[in-house]
């Protein structure tokens, strides 16, 4: 062991204060990105009191199923507010702060080489447990306290910025939702005064299809119409956690994806592309959406929807984003404790379509607030570039 390394058991203390009075009701797990999140467990009518404290600036991680998902949950609590986790869970704090910073060794803990260590020593459970000794016994190169919050505070400036272009994406995200809806469904578009459609007296017409009322001279399409249902294929070899999806890495309610946690054991998957439209055909109501952002590899129990041209992709994922879309799905959905989407019912699906002039004006809009959301990507690509490297120049200190 390196003279400046030290065992990560000679600097924490585990704790195990229950929640023995009951006044803490809010639960949450870990991700396995290492953040804490709200718990998933329907605890209705269960015993709150056998549950753990974690306290502001203590940690909290899951031993129990590192050999099964390849890394250790843990995560840093940095709330100012006291909350609940599994009994489960183990919690623990830094016992000098003076000789370790918190934040440093959570630094440490978001290395790779961390979690492929742990792996390493976990036992032959099929879960793959991580022994407590196993853990204290790992070691971690400790400079001095000046040095390791310069450390921290460079990777802080380089995450609050990543956190920024994020929160920027969703509002534009957002924007361009609204601009949809606002043309789409209340049929709000600029007429030829530039003054909005319907409340500027455009003549509407009822349409059985949509069971409503359109404006005069719309083409109504089915998806069928718009899209193909992608069936290329690509070898697993070719794929990372970073660009394979299934329907376990979509974040619900319309939000995206997230890093996979592992790769299929099959040696081909479907292959997306940039500008694909995924979506999860498991459980819909969980309404897992997401406009691809480049090519990729997705299980079957997605479906990849890839525009023929006459209608643009990023107009079609607008007409999809929408809760009645789900709605739509679920109705034709087969199965009660697990539904999965009928493909057939899904592509029967009606979407609005306005005349050209109106809808190049809406790519334009459209367009450019997508630009926007690249742009920023292309930012925080580099940004989580530097971060990586921050985490792999900690063994050289």
């Amino acid at each position: 062991m390196k003279s400046n390394y030290k065992r990560i058991g000679d600097h924490i203390e585990r704790i195990s204060t229950k929640n023995i009075d009951g006044k803490l009701s809010r639960l949450l797990g870990i991700k396995i990105d290492k953040y804490f999140m709200p718990s998933v467990a329907n605890v209705v009518g269960t015993d709150l009191s056998k549950y753990k404290i974690v306290h502001p600036n203590q940690f909290s991680c899951n031993r129990m199923h590192v050999g099964r998902d390849f890394r250790l949950p843990v995560a840093l609590s940095g709330e100012d507010d006291s909350f609940i986790v599994s009994p489960a869970y183990d919690v623990f704090y830094i016992k000098d702060t003076s000789e370790l910073l918190p934040e440093y060794l959570m630094m440490w803990f978001r290395r790779p080489e961390f979690d492929r260590e742990t792996w390493f020593h976990t036992d032959t459970d099929v879960r793959g447990k991580l022994g407590w000794e196993d853990f204290c016994d790992m070691t971690l190169p400790v400079p001095s306290i000046t040095k390791q919050q310069a450390i921290v505070d460079e990777y802080n400036v380089i995450t609050r910025r990543i956190s920024i272009l994020e929160q920027l994406n969703a509002k534009l995200e957002e924007t361009a939702q609204t601009i949809y809806k606002h043309w789409f469904v209340d049929f709000e578009f600029p007429d030829e005064n530039g003054k909005p459609y319907k409340t500027s007296g455009g003549k509407m017409v009822w349409n059985e299809e949509l069971e409503k009322e359109v404006p005069e001279g719309i083409s109504i399409q089915s998806l069928s119409e718009l899209v193909d249902l992608n069936k290329e294929k690509i070898h697993t070899e070719l794929l990372t956690t970073k660009n394979y999806i299934s329907t376990e890495n979509m974040i619900p309610n319309m939000l995206g994806i997230k890093k996979a946690s592992s790769i299929p054991s099959e040696s081909r998957v479907a292959n997306f592309k940039k500008e694909d439209i995924l979506i999860s055909n498991i459980r819909p109501y969980f309404k897992k959406i997401w406009f691809a952002k480049f090519e990729g590899g997705c299980s079957n129990d997605v479906l990849c929807l890839r525009s023929r041209g006459s209608v643009k992709s990023i107009f079609i994922y607008q007409s999809l984003k929408l809760d009645s879309f789900f709605d739509y799905v679920m109705k034709g959905a087969k199965g009660t404790k697990m539904p999965r989407g009928d493909k057939d019912w899904t592509l029967n699906y009606k979407l609005p379509i306005l005349k050209e002039q109106e809808m190049l004006l809406f790519y334009k809009l459209t367009n450019s607030t997508y630009r926007k959301v690249e742009l920023n990507n292309i930012e925080n690509k580099k940004l989580f570039r530097i971060k990586e490297t921050l985490l792999q120049n900690l063994t050289g200190l």
